[in-house]
């Protein structure tokens, strides 16, 4: 697997390795030597904005290559909450989150309050006015009141998943 591989990098080795895949917007290329275990549970990965789907996908994408079964429920921040809460069912299910955000990083902590399940903040560095890179999102999902909710650095989406993997069995 290599991870933020632009498409001229996939472009100039995937004549080189047979069986070479690339998900352009996670910017992801891998290979499937052979299947991996699959795991116990769901991995979650949810987004605020369609902003956040390059980070989004680069953790979904990790996710399904080391064995997990991953749903996405992409554009449900805290300014459309009405697409989380209609998503809520399915969203409890999973046995750990991985949520996306940028902006004041606000979502972590909605969906912390509405899950049992442990879930990984990643904060990105998308966003405008205060945004400072990401740092907003960082300090705010760090200093969220919900148990539950643990954080990695800003746009790392294949820390969370890694991660993710781990708690659910990998």
């Amino acid at each position: 697997m290599a991870t933020r591989a632009e498409p001229a990098v996939f472009e100039a080795v995937r004549d080189a390795v047979e069986g070479l895949q690339y998900n352009e917007i996670g910017r992801i290329i891998w290979k499937t030597v052979r299947p991996p275990a699959k795991k116990q549970g769901i991995v979650q990965v949810i987004t605020a904005g369609t902003s956040d789907l390059p980070v989004a996908e680069e953790a979904a994408q990790t996710a399904e290559c080391l064995g997990n079964e991953v749903r996405r429920t992409y554009d449900a921040g805290v300014a459309g909450v009405h697409r989380l809460l209609h998503n809520l069912d399915e969203i409890r299910r999973a046995r750990v989150l991985i949520v996306v955000a940028g902006m004041e990083g606000a979502l972590a902590s909605v969906v912390g309050g509405l899950v049992a399940a442990p879930v990984i903040a990643v904060p990105t560095s998308i966003g405008y006015g205060s945004n400072f890179g990401g740092l907003s999102a960082l300090l705010g999902m760090l200093n969220s009141c919900a148990s539950n909710v643990a954080v990695v650095n800003i746009d790392n989406g294949f820390g969370a998943a890694s991660i993710a993997n781990l708690i659910n069995g990998g």
